[in-house]
Order: C-alpha cells, then structure tokens, then sequence
C-alpha cells in the first residue's frame, strides 16, 4: 500500500514491479476494510488495468 485518504476511501498500490496504480472507493468499498495504513501489504483483484478490490495479504479475495 503506498496511500490511503479515509475521507476519500481511494488510495495507490506499488506492485512488486514497482509501477503504482490507484484505486477508488468502490475497490476499497467492495473488501471488507476500514481502515488501511501505508506500507500495508495487500492483495489486489484487477478487471483490464482497474483495481476492482482490495484486502489484507492475510485476508482471501474473492473467486
């Protein structure tokens, strides 16, 4: 996790590649997140080159 505004519930991720790619509030809004922190690591679904759901490493994503 490289950002996360709560007020805004979007945020940006660095993959391991290093490329940063953002993410809006239904991403974040479809998880079961409140609150994440920078430097969190965290597993990502993709649709095309959007950031479609966002959770903890430790938290599984949906199939």
């Amino acid at each position: 996790m490289r950002i996360f505004d709560a007020t805004t519930r979007s945020g940006s991720v660095f993959l391991d590649d290093g490329s940063e790619i953002p993410f809006d509030a239904a991403a974040f809004d479809a998880g079961p997140l409140r609150l994440l922190r920078s430097g969190q690591r965290v597993n990502i679904v993709m649709d095309g080159g959007d950031i479609t759901y966002v959770t903890l490493s430790t938290f599984p994503v949906p199939r």
